[in-house]
C-alpha cells in the first residue's frame, strides 16, 4: 500500500472481531474510506488489545451509534456529509447531548476550506483535526495511539472517581455487611484504576477457620469487570481450575503470588477469616509501585472487613439478649416466647404501612419485644391466675407497666430507650381510659399505640391461662369496634387492611 497517500488507496480487508478491544467509530460517506481505514489499522495493537472498527456512512447514523456503543475510544470523523456541516453537529451532539466526554474526536476532511482549523477548534469540542490528504498510514497510525494512550488516561481518572465516590459512599454508613461491601468494591477500584493493569479483579473471603481450604469455602464478596455480579458465588466455580494450586500458595504461605498474567495476593488478618485479593488477565508489567499498592491493600482491607464483622456480632448479640429477655419474662407468664416474636412481626407490618423510615422500623421491631419486662415484677400469684383478677389484684398488675419503664428509662442506647417508652405506654387507650397515665390520642407514644394493637391482636387470637382463642371473624369484629376507643383509628384501618398478612404471622410462629 502506498503510505504516502493513504485514502487514495481503494484496498479493503474484511473485519475481524475481538473479544478485548479498543472501538473505533469511522464516520464518512465514502465506503472506500472505511476500507483503507480499516486495512491500514488491521494489525494495530495497544496494550494487548486490537481495534473493533463500527463504520457509520452518515451523520445521523453516527448519533444512533454512538448512542449504542458509549463506549467507543475514536471517532474517525468525516466533515462534510449529508449536509456541509454534518461532521461538526456529530461532535456537539457528542458532547451535548450523548454527554459522552471521553470518547476522543478526530475530525477529518476532504475540504478544509468548508470548516477552517481555527474556527472548529475554538467553537467544537475535538480532540485532533486533520485533512484526509496528509493522513498518511504511519501519521494515522501515530494519530490513534496518541488517542489511545489519552482515553487510556482519561477512563482511568473516571474510574478513579468512581472508586473515590463509592467509599464516600459507603463511609457514610460504614458498619453494615452491604456498605463494607460497596467499600472494598469503591477500594478495589481505585487499586485496579491506579496500578492501570487490568480491570479484572475481586476480593473473595471465607469465614471457615481452617488452614487448608476446600473448594467451596472461598465465596466471593465483589468484583469488577468479568467478575462482576458473581458476589456470593464459590470462588472455584468462577476461576479456571488451573488457578487453584496459585490460591492454595498464596492462603498456606500467606503470601502474594505473582503469576505471569495475574496476582492471588492473601490479605492479612486478626480473625480466622481468610481472605485473597484476584487480579486476572494483566497486560502490563507491575512496576515496584503497583507491587507496594497491592501489598498496602492486602494489609489494610481485611482489617477493615473484620472490624465490621465484629461490630455485627455485637448488634446480633444484643439483639438476642434482648429477644431472650423478654422470652424468658413471657415463660413466667406461662405464654411462649413467639408471643414476642409475632408482636415484634405485626410491629414491622404497622411501621412498613405507616411509611416509617427504616431505622424507625427496625428500632420498633427489636424494642417491642420489650413491652412486658415490667411483669418480672408481678408475682406468681397473680400473672398466672386462671381466673379473673380482683380489683386489688388488678391495682398490682397494671404496675408492670411503670415497672418496665422505670428498669429500662435513662438509657442512651435506641432500642432500650424505645424499649421504655413502649412499656409505659402500650396499655395507654386513645380515648383516655388506660394506664399508667391516662394519655389521650397522639399523647400516646406511636411505638405505645402499634404495640397496643399487635399485642391485643395476639391474646385475643391466642390461647392463655384465662381464656380461650377467639376466631379470627371475631377478632376482626372486636379491634374494629375499639378503633377511636382503645386504639388509634389510623392504625386499626391498617389491620383491616392487611388482616391477611397478620394471620400470616401468627400461622409462621405458632404457639
Amino acid at each position: 500500500m502506498n503510505d504516502d497517500f493513504l485514502f487514495t488507496d481503494d484496498e479493503g480487508e474484511e473485519e475481524v472481531g475481538y473479544e478485548k478491544s479498543w472501538k473505533v467509530l469511522i464516520v464518512d460517506d465514502e465506503p472506500e474510506v472505511h476500507a483503507v481505514t480499516k486495512l491500514a489499522l488491521s494489525d494495530f495493537t495497544f496494550q494487548h488489545h486490537s481495534l473493533e472498527f463500527i463504520s457509520a456512512y452518515s451523520g445521523a447514523e453516527a448519533k444512533e451509534l454512538i448512542i449504542e456503543h458509549p463506549d467507543t475510544a475514536i471517532i474517525l470523523l468525516d466533515v462534510v456529509m449529508e449536509t456541509d456541516d454534518a461532521g461538526l453537529q456529530v461532535a456537539e451532539f457528542i458532547r451535548k447531548e450523548a454527554n459522552n466526554q471521553f470518547v476522543r474526536i478526530i475530525l477529518r476532511t476532504g475540504q478544509p476550506g468548508q470548516a477552517p482549523e481555527r474556527h472548529v477548534i475554538v467553537n467544537y469540542d475535538i480532540n485532533d483535526y486533520k485533512s484526509k490528504t496528509e493522513l498518511t498510514a504511519q501519521k494515522l497510525f501515530t494519530v490513534i495511539m496518541a488517542s489511545l494512550r489519552s482515553y487510556r488516561d482519561i477512563m482511568s481518572i473516571e474510574k478513579n472517581r468512581l472508586g473515590l465516590e463509592t467509599i464516600i459512599r459507603a463511609s457514610a454508613n460504614l458498619f453494615s455487611n452491604h456498605s463494607m461491601d460497596s467499600f472494598i468494591n469503591g477500594i478495589l477500584r481505585q487499586l485496579t484504576s491506579i496500578i492501570n493493569c487490568t480491570n479484572e479483579a475481586m476480593y473473595v473471603t471465607s469465614l471457615v477457620a481452617d488452614d487448608h481450604l476446600v473448594d467451596g469455602e472461598l465465596v466471593v464478596v465483589t468484583g469488577q469487570g468479568e467478575f462482576a455480579d458473581l458476589e456470593g458465588k464459590k470462588v472455584f466455580e468462577v476461576i479456571q481450575p488451573n488457578m487453584k494450586d496459585a490460591f492454595d500458595h498464596a492462603i498456606n504461605d500467606k503470601d502474594i503470588v505473582y503469576g505471569e498474567d495475574f496476582i492471588v495476593a492473601y490479605c492479612e488478618s486478626h480473625s480466622n477469616h481468610r481472605a485473597l485479593l484476584y487480579i486476572a488477565n494483566i497486560s502490563e508489567e507491575l512496576s515496584e509501585t503497583d507491587k507496594h499498592l497491592i501489598e498496602l491493600f492486602t494489609k489494610n482491607v481485611q482489617i477493615a472487613y473484620d472490624n465490621v464483622i465484629l461490630t455485627q456480632d455485637i448488634e446480633d448479640t444484643q439483639r438476642e439478649i434482648v429477644m431472650r429477655l423478654s422470652e424468658s419474662v413471657e415463660c413466667r407468664s406461662e405464654e411462649t416466647g413467639n408471643h414476642v416474636k409475632r408482636v415484634a412481626a405485626y410491629c414491622r407490618l404497622f411501621a412498613q404501612n405507616l411509611g416509617l423510615s427504616e431505622d424507625e422500623v427496625e428500632t420498633l421491631v427489636l424494642a417491642a419485644p420489650l413491652h412486658d419486662v415490667g411483669k418480672i415484677g408481678i408475682p406468681d400469684r397473680i400473672l398466672n391466675k386462671a381466673g379473673p383478677l380482683t380489683p386489688e389484684e388488678m391495682t398490682v398488675m397494671r404496675k408492670h407497666a411503670s415497672l418496665g419503664y422505670h428498669i429500662l428509662a435513662g438509657s442512651e442506647r435506641p432500642i432500650i430507650k424505645a424499649g421504655a417508652l413502649i412499656a409505659r405506654d402500650h396499655h395507654e387507650r386513645w380515648d383516655g381510659t388506660g394506664y399508667p397515665e391516662g394519655k389521650k390520642g397522639k399523647q400516646i407514644h406511636l411505638y405505645g399505640r402499634i404495640v397496643a394493637i399487635a399485642d391485643v391482636y395476639d391474646a385475643l387470637r391466642c390461647e392463655r391461662c384465662y381464656k380461650k382463642a377467639w376466631d379470627a371473624e371475631t377478632t376482626m369484629a372486636e379491634i374494629k369496634a375499639q378503633s377511636g376507643l382503645h386504639f388509634d383509628p389510623e392504625l386499626v384501618d391498617i389491620f383491616v387492611e392487611k388482616y391477611q398478612d397478620f394471620e400470616d404471622v401468627l400461622k409462621n410462629y405458632p404457639d
